[in-house]
């Protein structure tokens, strides 16, 4: 308890706000080197996601990549790659783009795959192309489930990359790193308390965006359903 009200009394000092090490300049990091690995994981795996889910094949590639990427231990990874490109970014950026690609490529694939084979066959069937089909019924239908993929991901990566301090002066994971090093463990605490906050905004407005796709997606069947049920009894006496 003590260690608890020693890292909420770090937290509130003033001066660990201010300057090149304050907590907004190492949110502000970590924010960046997270959006940057989902952002590259999603370059590399949503086009290939789409496109085994769209063509149906090639869903023991998706197996095999997610398996053999989740079973590489990021820290082991980042430990070659910090051994290979020296200090600096470039070694907790691949690391965390590679932790990243599993879930961006599972939800890509099966989000595009579980969309109604009867709905994408309508499409074709009143002339959309196979590209118009993907872009305009397939990616649409399938986004909550790529969001899906997305977020899963954000969260592995915001809660890993702590480990961009290991090979950089970057991101929250300082704080860790240095606490550990002079024995301060409140400001252990208080970096690990700071990235579970991370975590939890992210996942809140993330989940915010799933919820809002999903919902633009029933709204236009509510709407269909209502349109063709038949008129109520009383309707048609007052006719």
């Amino acid at each position: 308890m003590n260690l608890f009200l020693d890292a909420i009394a770090w937290l509130a000092d003033p001066a660990n706000w201010s300057g090149p090490s304050g907590v907004p300049t190492r949110v502000l990091q970590h924010l960046v080197i997270t959006f940057a690995a989902v952002a590259a994981a999603a370059i590399l795996a949503l086009p290939t996601g789409i496109l085994i889910g769209h063509t149906r094949k090639g869903a023991g590639i998706v197996g095999a990549i997610a398996g053999a990427a989740r079973a590489i231990p990021t820290l082991g990874l980042l430990t070659l790659l910090g051994l290979a490109l020296g200090i600096g970014l470039k070694a907790p950026l691949l690391a965390l783009i590679v932790l990243a690609i599993p879930s961006v490529l599972a939800g890509a694939y099966a989000g595009v795959q579980n969309v109604d084979s009867a709905v994408t066959g309508a499409a074709k069937a009143i002339g959309m192309s196979p590209k118009q089909v993907v872009f305009q019924v397939e990616i649409p239908l399938a986004a909550p489930v790529i969001i899906g993929g997305l977020r899963a991901a954000t969260l592995q990566v915001v809660a890993t990359a702590t480990l961009a301090a290991y090979t950089a002066d970057f991101g929250l994971g300082r704080y860790l790193f240095s606490g550990l090093k002079s024995r301060d463990y409140a400001e252990m605490l208080a970096g690990a308390l700071l990235v579970a906050g991370l975590a939890l905004l992210l996942e809140l407005l993330l989940a915010a965006w799933q919820r809002s796709a999903a919902r633009r997606i029933a709204a236009p069947a509510r709407s269909s359903s209502a349109a063709v049920q038949p008129e109520s009894p009383l309707v048609k006496e007052s006719v």
